[in-house]
C-alpha cells in the first residue's frame, strides 16, 4: 500500500502542484490529501472530468507546469473530446497527468455499471495513443518518469489505480445545519407517492438507500429506475420516461449529478412535460466517493432553476417541507423541488440485489 502523504509530497516536490477532477471512490484519500494540503486555488472539483482536462490545459499555457487531473474509470467518456480535440500532439500537444481509479478491473467484483468500464479502461487509453502505467510500490519511479515524460514529449501520461492502493487520510468533515439525511429525506418522499408515481434515480447512495426503503416496506421495486451510473444523466431519462407514459415521474436527483451536466436542465425547463417531478437532493458533497464538496454552497440553485425555465422552485429542508413540496410538484407544472440535507448514510447501507436488467424489465411491465 502507498502512503498518501508521501505520493503527494513526491508529487510537488516534482513540480506538478495543480488539481482538477471529479472525485472518485478508489481515488478518496488521495482526493482527501489533496483538499487538505492544497491551496483551493489549485484544487478545483470540477463539474465533470472534460471540464478538468480543459483546466489543466489552461493551466499550462499561463505556467509551461503539468496539471493533474484525477477522476474514476467512468470519466473517460467525459474526457475523451478535450484529450483527442485539445491535449492531443496532433493538436495542441498538451501535457497532463490522468490519475484513473480502475473501477472494475478484470478478475475483481464490482458493480454491474463498472463492468464494461474496466474492460475497456487501457483499451481506451491505448486508442487515444495515451502511454499509462499500472500505479504499485515503485510509485516513485514511475512518476519520475511520467514526469519527463510528459516534459519531453509534452503529452498526457495516465496512471490508472487499482483499489485499495493508497493509505487511509480522512477528510474534515463539513458541518450542516440541516435536519435530515438523505435516507431521511427519501423516506418522507415515498410516504408521498401511490403506487403509479415512477421514480428515475440518481447513481450512488440515493439509489441505493431508494431500494432499501422499498425492501424494508415490501413495496418491490417496479416503479424505480435505480440508475447506476451515467452520472449526470439521470434528468434526462427521467424526461424521456415522462414523455412516453400519462403517469407521474418523480426524478430524484443529487448535486453532484445535477452539476455534472447541468446544461440539460435548460433543454427540460424549457420542454418539460406535466408529469416530469424533479427533486434535487443537495447535500453540498460527493458523498457516495468519499465526501469531497461541490461548489453548491456558494451558487444559487434556485435561481439557476428559473433562469432555465422553471416557474416554481421550492425549497426543503424537513419532512414537512416535503410533504407540502410533493403536493405542489403535483399540481404544478414546471416546478422542481430542492431538499437540502446534511451528509452521513449508514455503515450497514447494502446494494441493489436486482440486476440493472431486471430493474429495466420490471420497470417497463409497470409502464406498460
Amino acid at each position: 500500500m502507498i502512503d498518501t502523504k508521501k505520493f503527494y509530497d513526491f508529487l510537488i516536490g516534482s513540480g506538478v502542484d495543480f488539481f482538477a477532477g471529479v472525485p472518485d471512490s478508489l481515488l478518496a484519500n488521495l482526493c482527501a490529501c489533496i483538499k487538505e494540503n492544497t491551496p483551493a486555488s489549485n484544487n478545483i472539483i470540477t463539474a465533470n472530468e472534460g471540464n478538468a482536462v480543459a483546466m489543466c490545459a489552461g493551466y499550462h499555457l499561463s505556467t509551461g507546469k503539468c496539471g493533474v487531473v484525477y477522476m474514476q474509470n467512468s470519466g473517460e467518456g467525459n474526457a475523451v473530446n478535450p484529450l483527442l480535440s485539445l491535449a492531443d500532439e496532433d493538436v495542441y500537444s498538451i501535457p497532463m497527468l490522468l490519475l484513473i481509479g480502475w473501477r472494475g478491473e478484470p478478475g475483481k467484483h464490482d458493480e454491474p455499471q463498472h463492468v464494461k468500464q474496466g474492460k475497456v479502461t487501457l483499451s481506451l487509453l491505448e486508442a487515444m495513443g495515451i502511454e499509462y502505467a499500472v500505479l504499485g510500490d515503485d510509485y516513485e519511479d514511475q512518476l519520475s518518469y511520467a514526469v519527463k515524460y510528459m516534459t519531453e514529449k509534452s503529452k498526457p501520461y495516465a496512471l490508472v489505480i487499482r483499489k485499495g492502493a493508497f493509505s487511509s487520510y480522512a477528510i474534515t468533515p463539513e458541518t450542516s445545519e440541516y435536519p435530515l439525511l438523505r435516507e431521511e429525506a427519501l423516506e418522507a418522499i415515498i410516504n408521498k407517492l401511490t403506487s403509479d408515481d415512477i421514480i428515475v434515480s440518481t447513481t450512488g447512495k440515493t439509489s441505493r438507500e431508494i431500494f432499501e426503503i422499498r425492501e424494508r416496506r415490501n413495496e418491490g421495486h417496479a416503479n424505480d429506475f435505480l440508475t447506476v451510473g451515467s452520472m449526470g444523466h439521470t434528468s434526462s431519462i427521467a424526461y424521456g420516461v415522462a414523455i412516453g407514459t400519462d403517469k407521474d415521474v418523480f426524478c430524484i436527483d443529487g448535486d453532484g449529478s445535477f452539476l455534472m451536466h447541468m446544461g440539460s436542465m435548460a433543454v427540460i425547463g424549457s420542454n418539460m412535460p406535466k408529469n416530469l417531478k424533479y427533486i434535487l437532493n443537495d447535500n453540498q458533497a460527493h458523498e457516495s466517493v468519499g465526501g469531497q464538496p461541490t461548489c453548491t454552497k456558494s451558487i444559487d440553485i434556485p435561481a439557476i432553476m428559473r433562469a432555465c425555465g422553471f416557474d416554481k422552485v421550492i425549497v426543503a429542508s424537513d419532512e414537512g417541507d416535503i410533504e407540502s413540496g410533493i403536493d405542489l410538484l403535483r399540481s404544478s407544472h414546471r416546478a422542481c423541488m430542492i431538499i437540502r440535507t446534511r451528509q452521513g448514510s449508514r455503515e450497514d447501507l447494502g446494494r441493489p440485489t436486482t440486476t440493472p436488467v431486471e430493474n429495466k424489465l420490471a420497470l417497463m411491465e409497470k409502464l406498460k
